[in-house]
């Protein structure tokens, strides 16, 4: 039979089990400590990495290098200018030869160790010697001879040590050093100029020095393979060339005669040779500032021989026969691409030049808008001129922007078709100002133009038409019949281009034709608001337009929109014709939503129409507010009827909710201010039928309002009587009165809180 223990001996056994996981556990937690510690002590201590070097050994090298070569050279400066003196001829020559010999001579061992920064540094040092030695033998032995100034000196010094340099840079052990032909060719670039500086040259002898100086450059840099020497040689060359470009650019500007422009001429045909020549062999920047250079050297004598206008001409021409040059298939990739550029860059200065007479051409005639009709000018640059001076030297412009044109037009460069149509376009507008053609012969050029820019399918040909007719029409300005000539010219324009052109040409007809309805009543002597009728012909051709279905119809739509707007700006004075024009702008909506896409149009027409009316009402001096809602009230009550009808969903509120607070609300607020029975007794009668209604076809809307309206109409009339009982109450009974019924509201929110507690007991007990 199994032993089933006692529940006090069955709690000791379970109490003897638990010391002993007590005890097992204390034991492995200590034997755990024992493990970790042991790992510890057996890991490798890390090691420190070491600093980094700031600063890598060569450099530290060429540092000292360079320190030691600078030091060593402003010693020997020291000495042949301070302590030059203590020692005889034959001593300082020995000395300073001395020192130079083994400056020179040093680099051959230390570059046979393989020292070659040490080899470089000692080699500069000798190189500077040699400037020293050719000092001191200007000062000990040629110094007081005849004849011997030193800017000659100088020269002749500079060529030898650029000789002697070479030649040392050149030794087959002292091949490796880097440093004595680029000095030879930094020295090399003096002894021209200096020796036009020392025989008193003139600028052009000067100039000359600086390119032969710059040529010499560019061949070594084109033929010497070492980098160091390139480098050198193309900075001496880019120095030198720009110095003697600047110098024959600005011979050939001041030049006053053939022989001076020649002189000039030639030198910058130099200039362009070398830098044509450079760009063979490299794809650089020189090629294009060739032919900018040889566009100068080209029309530097024509434009002395010509007058001053036509200094531009002739140097576009030059550039037009640059670019000519560009199709010759012999002449390199580089050379012909820097020719283009160079030609195209000619051409934009030149249009550049011309621009300010577009511009005068283009704003001027902005000025007649202050004082429009005071006089035709004597011819259409006066016309253009009225308030800002014509630019002088613009005789050629129309010739400048004609070449252009007609190169772009040439071009089969993506844009350049485009590019040439503005600039033919902007020659035409110059055209008649420059020729000082008469006034009406100016207006017709202006309108001709509209109407060729009409002619092509492109939107820039569109954009430009636009342009110009905003351009013809402020030179009409001037006179009365020359406004509606070109109002009527521009009108008839664009309406034939819109059958092409939509989407531009149909809103400007409109806009045109809005302009030439005011400038009609204006000159007839109709007053504003009379103006106002003709203009709204405008909404009606739009609307028009718009219904025949075409592309534009939303541009048209919202010009006939804004010429509606200013039909209503010229009337605003006037209320009886500022009514006649809403109810006609009513009948233009009201005929656009007609159409199954401007559905929502209606509502617009609406809101004119009672605009209308209230307007004549206010013209008749109405004050009974009815007489304004209720035009408003009934249609609105009618077309919520029959939304209703074809849609039993629609809400009361949609349908009859504005309609009825439109004449509602403003009544209510009118019966509060107004002191007798009768408009209260009505109201309170409309509003009874109103909530009757509502209530008989179950309407919300109607019932509210109506219900609303009856209550505040019956507060309105028991107002006096409920004063008088508040004034017969005791000042203790409103007080009262606002602690009872809050304490009625707090017993009902209690009483609402216990009820949501017992369904929320009831949900649990379910759960």
């Amino acid at each position: 039979m199994t032993h089933i223990p006692s529940p006090v001996e069955e709690l000791r056994l379970l109490d003897a089990e638990l010391r002993q996981l007590d005890a097992r556990r204390f034991q492995l937690l200590a034997r755990r400590g024992w493990l970790v510690a042991s790992l510890e002590a057996a890991r490798p201590a890390p090691v420190l990495a070491p600093p980094r070097p700031e600063a890598a050994p060569p450099r530290v090298q060429n540092v000292l290098l360079l320190l030691g070569g600078a030091l060593l050279t402003i010693a020997a400066m020291a000495f042949t200018l301070v302590g030059w003196g203590h020692l005889g001829i034959v001593g300082r020559s020995a000395v300073l030869g001395a020192i130079t010999v083994a400056a020179l001579a040093a680099p051959l061992p230390l570059l046979a160790r393989g020292l070659r920064s040490t080899a470089e540094a000692v080699a500069g040092l000798g190189l500077a010697l040699t400037v020293l030695d050719a000092y001191a033998l200007h000062e000990v032995a040629l110094g007081g001879v005849d004849g011997v100034d030193g800017v000659g000196y100088t020269a002749v010094a500079a060529a030898v040590l650029a000789a002697l340099w070479t030649a040392y840079g050149l030794l087959p052990r002292t091949a490796e050093l880097r440093l004595p032909l680029p000095a030879a060719l930094a020295s090399a670039q003096l002894p021209l100029l200096l020796w036009a500086l020392a025989a008193d040259a003139g600028p052009y002898l000067l100039a000359a020095a600086l390119l032969v100086t710059a040529g010499l450059d560019t061949a070594v840099a084109l033929r010497v393979p070492t980098r160091s020497v390139r480098i050198a040689a193309a900075v001496g060359a880019y120095g030198m060339g720009a110095g003697g470009v600047l110098t024959a650019g600005g011979l050939s500007w001041t030049a006053t005669g053939p022989s001076a422009a020649a002189r000039a001429a030639a030198l910058l045909l130099l200039a362009a040779l070398i830098a044509l020549a450079a760009a063979r062999r490299t794809a650089t920047v020189t090629a294009p500032v060739g032919g900018l250079v040889l566009v100068a050297a080209a029309g530097g004598v024509p434009r002395v021989l010509l007058p001053e206008m036509w200094t531009v001409p002739v140097h576009l021409a030059c550039a037009v026969a640059l670019l000519a040059s560009v199709r010759v298939r012999r002449l390199p990739e580089p050379v012909r691409r820097g020719l283009g550029q160079a030609s195209a860059a000619v051409q934009a200065l030149a249009v550049l030049w011309a621009a300010p007479v577009v511009a005068v051409t283009l704003l001027g005639p902005l000025a007649w808008i202050g004082r429009p009709w005071s006089g035709a000018p004597a011819d259409i640059r006066a016309a253009v001129t009225a308030e800002v001076p014509w630019p002088a030297l613009s005789q050629t412009a129309p010739l400048v922007l004609a070449t252009v044109a007609a190169v772009l037009a040439l071009s089969a460069r993506p844009g350049a078709r485009t590019a040439a149509l503005v600039v033919v376009w902007a020659t035409a507008l110059v055209l008649p100002p420059v020729l000082q053609l008469p006034y009406e012969a100016g207006l017709v050029v202006a309108l001709s133009v509209v109407a060729l820019a009409l002619v092509p399918a492109a939107p820039t040909a569109t954009v430009l038409a636009v342009a110009a007719s905003l351009h013809a029409a402020s030179l009409a300005l001037a006179a009365q019949s020359a406004t509606l000539a070109v109002l009527t010219t521009l009108t008839l324009l664009f309406a034939a281009a819109s059958r092409r052109r939509a989407l531009v040409a149909a809103p400007a007809a409109l806009v045109w034709a809005t302009a030439l309805a005011c400038a009609i009543g204006a000159a007839a002597g109709w007053a504003p608001q009379h103006t106002a009728l003709l203009v709204l012909t405008v909404p009606v051709a739009a609307a028009l337009l718009a219904a025949r279905g075409a592309g534009a119809a939303l541009p048209v739509e919202v010009t006939g929109a804004a010429a509606g707007l200013l039909a209503i700006a010229l009337t605003i004075t006037d209320p009886p014709v500022l009514a006649l024009v809403l109810a006609l702008c009513g009948v233009i909506t009201a005929a656009t939503a007609l159409r199954p896409d401007r559905r929502l149009v209606g509502y617009a027409s609406a809101a004119l129409f009672v605009l209308a009316a209230w307007v004549r009402l206010a013209a008749w001096e109405v004050g009974t507010p009815e007489a304004y809602t209720l035009p408003v009230t009934i249609p609105a009550l009618l077309v919520g009827a029959l939304r209703r009808r074809r849609d039993p969903r629609t809400s009361s509120w949609t349908a009859y909710g504005p309609g009825l607070a439109a004449t509602l609300l403003p009544s209510l607020v009118a019966v509060w201010a107004d002191p007798h029975w009768t408009r209260p007794l009505l109201l309170g009668l409309a509003a009874l039928t109103v909530t009757l209604l509502g209530a008989r076809h179950h309407l919300q809307a109607p019932l509210l309002l109506g219900g609303a309206t009856l209550l505040l109409d019956a507060l309105h009339e028991l107002a006096p009587y409920l004063i008088q009982v508040a004034g017969a109450l005791p000042r203790w009974a409103p007080p009262a009165l606002a602690g009872l019924l809050l304490l009625a509201l707090g017993a009902t929110y209690e009483q609402r809180i216990r009820d949501v507690r017992r369904v929320q007991g009831i949900l649990g007990k379910m759960n």
